[in-house]
């Protein structure tokens, strides 16, 4: 579901840049939970908070609603780690991203075609 993801910045998806891997994804359906460990390609990337966003608006939309979703950069890969994990699983802090429209127009591109 995440794996064609396109990077913002980059003319390739998450996977082919090794962001996401399948090893990283854990779904307990029992559970009805979801954990995405992203890793950015370097560790002052400055697109690894859109990145993430993309990969919780793709699940959101497209993952049964009972599902708890955390997405989470896999430690020891980002310089600023803990304020990026921090936004992406506020549901106020991502609210307010995706109300701005410039945001999700680069959402809506990154998340188009991944199916």
């Amino acid at each position: 579901m995440i794996r064609r993801i396109n990077d913002p910045e980059h003319p390739l998806t998450l996977e082919q840049l090794k962001v996401t891997q399948h090893e990283n994804v854990t779904v307990d359906d029992e559970k009805n939970y979801v954990k995405i460990n992203f890793t950015p390609t370097i560790p002052h990337c400055s697109m690894a908070t859109l990145i993430g966003l993309c990969i919780r608006v793709k699940l959101l939309r497209n993952l049964p609603s009972r599902f708890k979703v955390d997405i989470l950069v896999t430690p020891g890969t980002h310089a600023s780690e803990d304020a990026v994990n921090k936004q992406l699983n506020d549901k106020e802090r991502v609210a307010a991203a995706l109300e701005n429209e410039h945001l999700l127009t680069t959402v809506n591109q990154c998340i188009s075609n991944t199916d």
